[in-house]
C-alpha cells in the first residue's frame, strides 16, 4: 500500500524537513499548537488557566510542553514524552580557519552520530544566533542557511589504502569556500543574507544534510530522512494531542519534548531537569490545588516515553537477540531492559499491550543481546525525576544516528493511533 498521499505521513515529512535543529522543531510544533487554539504560557509570568483549555510552554526555545486541562480538578496526568535533538556536528565557537587556500569550519561532535555518514554531502547550517543590532539591542533569532552548502570531504581511497579510523578532530572539518576575500568571515557573510546585525555575540549552529525527507520503496512504504530519531516520536505525540479535541473528565492530557537527550538529558531543558514537574505543579497551583493534591496527581500519573527502536538489520542478523527481532513494518516496539536502561516494567508494559489489543495494532518486543551494550533514553531519566510509572516504546528503524535513517510509514501511523488512544 502506498502512503504517498497520506496526510499524516506528508505532515511528518514536512515537519522533519522544516526542523533541522531542536529550536526549529519547537518553532514548528508551537505553530501547529497555535493553529489548533492552544494558548502560549511563559514560565516567568503568572498562569491563569481554565478547565478544558489547551496551553503550551517552551524552555530555552528547544523544549516544549503542551497540555489540555480536564473539565474538573485533575487526579492524574497522561504524559507522552519525546525529544527534539538528534546526533549532529556542531560548529565550534571559533569555527573558521584556513588551510592553504580553503576556508574551513571546525566542528565538535554532538551525541553519537554515525560520523561516516556525514562525508561527501551538501550540508546546510542551522540553529540560533544571538547578536547586536545597529541600535545596540541584543536579539536572538533562528537561522537556516541552505544556499551556501559546506562539505566534509572524504579522503580518496588511493590515499587511504590502510583505511584508518576517522579522527574526529582532524577529519570532520567542513570546506566552506576557496574564494573568500582575505580577512572576510564566511559565517558573517552567509548569515547577513538572512539577518541584519552589527555583530554576532554567540551561536548554537549545527551542520545538517540538505537532502529532503522522502518516501522510498516499491510502494513508497518507507521513510528516508535525517532526524526520524526522534522527530518521528515528537510528531506522533503532537498529532495525538492536537487530534484529541475533547478534554478528559479528570486527567491532564500532556506531551513534552525535551532537548539534549543525545548528550545525557542533564540540562535545564533536558529530561533530567524539573521542567515537567514544575509545569504540573504550576497547573495545580493555578487551579487552586494544595501541595498534597499535586503530589497525589504525580503518584497516579503515567508516562509513555517514545523514542525509536532498532529494527532487525538484514545484513547483520546476529546483532539482535534471537527471540527479539523487531521488523520494519511490524508495528510498535515495546522496549525492556533488566538494567533499567529502559523504564518499562510489567505494570507499565501491560498498558501498552492492552492498548494495542484494543486498537488491533501489532506489538513487537525488544530486548538487547547480553553481549552488546544497550542504549538508553528519556524514560528512566523522567521516571527518576517525577516518580511516574513509565514505559519505553518506539518505531523500528534502521541506520539510527545516521544522516539518513529508514523507517516504515505503517509503523508511524500505528504509533499515532496508539498515542491518540492513550489520550482518549
Amino acid at each position: 500500500m502506498s502512503h504517498k498521499q497520506d496526510p499524516v505521513i506528508n505532515n511528518l515529512l514536512a515537519f522533519m524537513q522544516a526542523s533541522p535543529t531542536a529550536w526549529h522543531a519547537v518553532e514548528q510544533a508551537t505553530a501547529a499548537l497555535q493553529e489548533r487554539g492552544f494558548k502560549e504560557l511563559k514560565e516567568e509570568e503568572p498562569w491563569k488557566l481554565k478547565p478544558g483549555e489547551g496551553y503550551y510552554v517552551t524552555r530555552n526555545g528547544s523544549a516544549f510542553c503542551a497540555f489540555i486541562l480536564p473539565s474538573t480538578k485533575p487526579i492524574a496526568a497522561r504524559v507522552i514524552g519525546s525529544h527534539t535533538d538528534s546526533p549532529a556536528l556542531k560548529l565550534k565557537p571559533h569555527s573558521e580557519f584556513s588551510v592553504s587556500n580553503m576556508t574551513m569550519l571546525a566542528v565538535e561532535v554532538y551525541g553519537s552520530p554515525l560520523v561516516s555518514s556525514w562525508f561527501n554531502r551538501d550540508l546546510g547550517i542551522a540553529g540560533r544566533m544571538v547578536y547586536n543590532t545597529d541600535e545596540g539591542d541584543i536579539n536572538e533569532t533562528l537561522v537556516n542557511i541552505t544556499e551556501h552548502p559546506v562539505v566534509v570531504p572524504q579522503l580518496a581511497i588511493h590515499l587511504d589504502r590502510d583505511s584508518k579510523e576517522i579522527n574526529k578532530q582532524q577529519h570532520l572539518n567542513a570546506i566552506a569556500s576557496i574564494s573568500l576575500a582575505e580577512g572576510g568571515s564566511y559565517l558573517r557573510k552567509v548569515i547577513s543574507d538572512q539577518v541584519k546585525f552589527k555583530s554576532i555575540l554567540a551561536y548554537d549552529l549545527f551542520l545538517y544534510p540538505l537532502e529532503p525527507a522522502r518516501l522510498v520503496g516499491e510502494n513508497k512504504e518507507l521513510i528516508s530522512s535525517y532526524r526520524f530519531d526522534n522527530l518521528g516520536s515528537a510528531h506522533a505525540a503532537l498529532h495525538a494531542l492536537t487530534t484529541s479535541h475533547h478534554a478528559h473528565y479528570d486527567q491532564i492530557k500532556m506531551i513534552v519534548s525535551w532537548d539534549n537527550e543525545e548528550v545525557g538529558s542533564s540540562t535545564a531543558q533536558g529530561a533530567g531537569s524539573p521542567f515537567l514537574p514544575h509545569v504540573i505543579e504550576r497547573i495545580a497551583l493555578a487551579l487552586g490545588m494544595s501541595r498534597e493534591e499535586y503530589l497525589r496527581v504525580m503518584s497516579q500519573s503515567h508516562c509513555i516515553s517514545v523514542d525509536q527502536a532498532h529494527a532487525l538489520h538484514p545484513n547483520y542478523l546476529e546483532k539482535h537477540d534471537p527471540a527479539h527481532q523487531p521488523l520494519l513494518g511490524g508495528g510498535i516496539v515495546l522496549k525492556t531492559h533488566a538494567g533499567q536502561r529502559y523504564a518499562s516494567d510489567a505494570r507499565s508494559s501491560a498498558i501498552i499491550a492492552q492498548l494495542c489489543a484494543n486498537e488491533k495494532l501489532p506489538l513487537q518486543r525488544f530486548s538487547s543481546r547480553n553481549d552488546i551494550p544497550c542504549g538508553t533514553t528519556i524514560g528512566p531519566v523522567n521516571a527518576t525525576v517525577t516518580g511516574m510509572s513509565t514505559v519505553d516504546i518506539g518505531c523500528p528503524q534502521l541506520s539510527m544516528h545516521s544522516v539518513r535513517e529508514l523507517a516504515a510509514c505503517s509503523d508511524h501511523l500505528a504509533m499515532c493511533q496508539l498515542l491518540t488512544a492513550f489520550f482518549n
